[in-house]
């Protein structure tokens, strides 16, 4: 079956780093798009990264120039590199993946930036 499994958050000041994981498997990992979305408390879900099977790249603005968005296909596995991290960052992550006609996602792992 398919599985997502997000690692990698934490508790980091503002102005730190934090690099995410998504581990897959049950699929193809190498031949689909993924994507990163997040949610803070009281808000909706955003998309904030998505990475094709050929490695375009797209953010969100809010993110552009500070999160980068990277896979290891031999791995199954994605990436979301998050630096200058500001306190507006704080959400839990999540990843997903479309695929087998429904949208598929982790259980997400929870961002905090604060001082």
């Amino acid at each position: 079956q398919v599985q997502l499994v997000e690692s990698g958050g934490g508790l980091v000041q503002p102005g730190g780093s934090l690099r995410l994981s998504c581990a897959a498997s049950g699929f193809t990992f190498s031949s689909y798009a993924m994507s990163w979305y997040r949610q803070a408390p009281g808000k909706e879900r955003e998309l904030v990264a998505v990475i094709t099977s050929g490695e375009s790249t797209n953010y969100a603005d809010s993110v552009k120039g500070r999160f980068t968005v990277s896979r290891d296909n031999a791995k199954n596995t994605m990436y979301l590199q998050m630096n200058s991290l500001k306190p507006e960052d704080t959400a839990v992550y999540y990843c997903q993946w479309v695929g087998y006609r429904r949208t598929y996602w982790g259980q997400g792992t929870q961002v905090t930036v604060s001082s």
